[in-house]
């Protein structure tokens, strides 16, 4: 967070400076605002760009073991260019080394990590240990004992990431 900040206001400076460069090549001829113009336009670019780059840095983050199963974008008011690309918000990520199959009867039954990573404030990451019945699209949350949350219950369609991916 410090680090972002001390990024941005390194950002303003060098616009700035590029900006009084300018001014003196054209022998003050530009007007004095465009400095602290190009120190706003600096720091907003510096912002957009980390904002833009948030998705691709926490995927090269991830162990070669993690696979991305959904992104999710939005776009906002207060950031009126995410109308034209949106942005990032939020990615789902299971990892492929913590899944567990096990046969109960015929139905096959996997137990896995899945991650959800939302851009924020300060970024948050949850986890949590899920069991799918692959053959009706039932998932449950286990609590720390591995045992199903029975009030978690949701039945994924056969269409569903996290139902392609693990059931695979």
């Amino acid at each position: 967070m410090i680090w972002n900040l001390i990024a941005t206001l390194v950002a303003g400076l060098g616009a700035a400076g590029i900006a009084l460069i300018l001014r003196s090549l054209s022998r003050k001829k530009l007007p004095k605002w465009i400095v602290p113009a190009f120190a706003g336009l600096g720091m907003l670019s510096y912002q957009i760009y980390t904002e833009y780059t948030w998705y691709d840095f926490k995927r090269e983050q991830l162990p070669a073991n993690a696979e991305v199963l959904d992104v999710r974008t939005d776009s906002m008011i207060w950031r009126p260019w995410t109308y034209l690309y949106p942005m990032t918000v939020g990615f789902s990520v299971v990892d492929n080394g913590s899944m567990r199959d096990t046969l109960v009867g015929d139905e096959r039954i996997v137990e896995f990590v899945l991650y959800h990573f939302e851009k924020s404030y300060v970024d948050q990451v949850t986890h949590h240990a899920q069991l799918l019945n692959c053959a009706t699209g039932e998932m449950f949350e286990l609590d720390e004992t591995r045992k199903p949350l029975l009030d978690s219950r949701e039945v994924l369609a056969d269409d569903s990431p996290v139902r392609k991916r693990v059931c695979r």
